[in-house]
């Protein structure tokens, strides 16, 4: 899973909210750094703490993930999609379609999730926007193997600024995020070729959203019991 499947669901506690996204941020900050069951499930001992909490929302993450990646619905999309990938590329070692069609899978369930229910993208970043970073960078290194780090807090800021989930929806954005990603693990930039597997993949997750999450999502528009408005509805309102 990605960042908006991991923490749509607690964007009432952002702090669990943040924890959920922890993993995902620590793999641009540290790679080195790895957030283990073993070490993370003391800490969050259900006492409210900041630590509590984000440690709470690592573990949610871990869980995720363990699940997620044995799902049959993303195994056989990821499978497709690597095979598509595999068609429509050069047979050269600067790509590896199993690892695009793992990546691809997992951005594609965050657009489908996002363009259903965009109010709750906006109310999302709304909430990690007012985490304590610092208390959050607190709770990692204190939990964290492999080192500790100082740059996650400049990483929160910058995560909220730029607001990169909502490019998912697009096939083009999508793309454009999924090559800074190939960047990151130091493989070849995608070419426009890929699109339609892109689209592709879309059809694919569409309709197995519940089966890849594990869950049923909420309702568009309804968090909280109350209407979210969407940013349009809200400027037009002021």
């Amino acid at each position: 899973m990605n960042y908006f499947a991991h923490g749509l669901r607690f964007i009432d506690r952002p702090l669990f909210l943040a924890g959920t996204a922890v993993p995902d941020w620590l793999s641009v900050v540290d790679r080195r750094m790895r957030m283990r069951h073993r070490l993370v499930a003391p800490v969050a001992d259900s006492s409210g703490s900041p630590a509590a909490e984000v440690a709470a929302g690592v573990l949610q993450h871990l869980d995720d993930d363990q699940y997620f990646h044995r799902c049959r619905a993303f195994v056989e999309i990821s499978g497709t999609l690597a095979v598509a990938f595999r068609d429509r590329l050069p047979g050269t070692s600067d790509y590896r379609p199993g690892v695009l069609g793992h990546i691809t899978s997992e951005l594609l369930l965050d657009g489908v999730l996002i363009e259903r229910d965009p109010g709750r993208l906006e109310q999302y970043y709304e909430a990690m926007a007012g985490v304590d970073a610092f208390a959050v960078q607190e709770a990692v290194n204190g939990m964290a193997r492999g080192g500790t780090t100082e740059g996650l807090v400049e990483m929160v800021s910058q995560f909220c600024q730029r607001r990169f989930l909502g490019d998912y929806v697009d096939p083009e954005r999508l793309l454009y995020r999924l090559n800074q990603v190939m960047r990151r693990i130091k493989l070849a930039s995608l070419p426009d070729e890929v699109l339609p597997v892109i689209e592709r993949g879309r059809e694919l997750v569409e309709p197995r959203v519940s089966e890849l999450l594990g869950w049923t999502p909420p309702e568009p528009d309804e968090i909280f019991g109350r209407t979210v408005e969407s940013p349009e509805e809200r400027t037009e309102s002021q």
